[in-house]
């Protein structure tokens, strides 16, 4: 029988798998692995059996693994910023 994982190492996964979403430069793989993360997530969020948390964590830490390298692969053949994407302010430097 494995053991269940913490709700603190969830909580870490969940974080870096958010994290991870955030960092792809096309607007609408981020929003889809942003929205598919915190779903898969919500679905597990009340489950007690400690199997089936077990199984869940590992199938998600390889989850994690090829999303890091999937982002990886976006930034690098980035494309154009879709219209609906916020632009990110200019900062201008205050001693000029």
């Amino acid at each position: 029988m494995a053991a269940a994982p913490t709700k603190q190492s969830l909580r870490h996964l969940y974080h870096s798998m958010l994290r991870t979403s955030q960092s792809f430069s096309s607007y609408n793989f981020r929003e889809y692995f942003v929205r598919r993360t915190k779903s898969t997530f919500r679905e597990i969020q009340n489950e007690t059996d400690a199997a089936k948390l077990a199984a869940f964590y590992d199938e998600q830490a390889r989850e994690l693994a090829v999303l890091k390298r999937s982002a990886v692969v976006n930034q690098l053949y980035g494309g154009w910023r879709v219209a609906v994407e916020k632009e990110k302010p200019v900062h201008e430097r205050s001693d000029n």
